[in-house]
């Protein structure tokens, strides 16, 4: 029994740094990368209630934040990683980076579309997130004066995920309507002139 208990106790630290470098060092790392998550949506959710220039910054702040908490998540998290992409990206639309948000979003759309068992409403948020800043993108190069060659398959982008989106099965009411005004919006913005749309304040995102 003596020497039994000798050797359990000298395994022991070999037991310890196997757990610590093995499932013990995934475990820190999710728990900081969780942390870090929360501290982003903490600072999302302050941004929303604010305006302008502090609104902006508390954007920052939560896009910093998304970086650490995707920095921090161990490899082979595909699911978690998709879903703080995708919140980084939005808040990346709300404090002016707009080209990194539409690159991210449709390298994620590409990788979702090519992926099986993929959750139908994350696939649908990220859709029309896409198609959002598609819509932005388009009308920031025109009023840049780029020619109609560069953005319109972006518009065209945008009108096709608004119209799958919107032929989907079972969407509520409020919902089908939005997505209509979407797509309606894509139209009036491929057909406007360029001095009506001089004209007209950005869009909100």
């Amino acid at each position: 029994m003596k020497k039994l208990l000798l050797s359990t106790w000298c395994l022991l630290p070999f037991g310890l740094g196997a757990y610590h470098y093995g499932p013990g060092l995934v475990r820190m790392k999710l728990d900081a990368s969780a942390a870090a998550l929360a501290e982003a949506e903490e600072s999302a959710a302050r941004a929303s209630d604010l305006a302008g220039d502090a609104a902006a910054a508390e954007w920052l702040l939560a896009v910093a934040n998304f970086d650490e908490a995707l920095a921090k998540l161990p490899a082979g998290r595909d699911a978690e990683r998709q879903r703080i992409v995708l919140e980084r990206a939005k808040a990346k639309l709300l404090c002016s980076q707009l080209p990194e948000a539409n690159g991210e979003l449709t390298a994620l759309l590409a990788e979702l579309c090519e992926s099986e068992g993929v959750e139908p409403g994350f696939l649908a948020d990220v859709r029309r997130t896409q198609a959002n800043s598609e819509y932005y993108m388009t009308w920031l190069m025109r009023l840049e004066g780029a020619p109609r060659e560069e953005w319109e398959p972006r518009i065209e982008n945008a009108r096709q995920n608004y119209k799958l989106l919107a032929e989907q099965p079972g969407l509520a009411e409020a919902e089908q309507k939005s997505l209509a005004e979407d797509l309606e919006s894509t139209v009036r913005l491929a057909r406007m002139d360029l001095d009506e749309l001089q004209g007209l304040p950005l869009p909100s995102q």
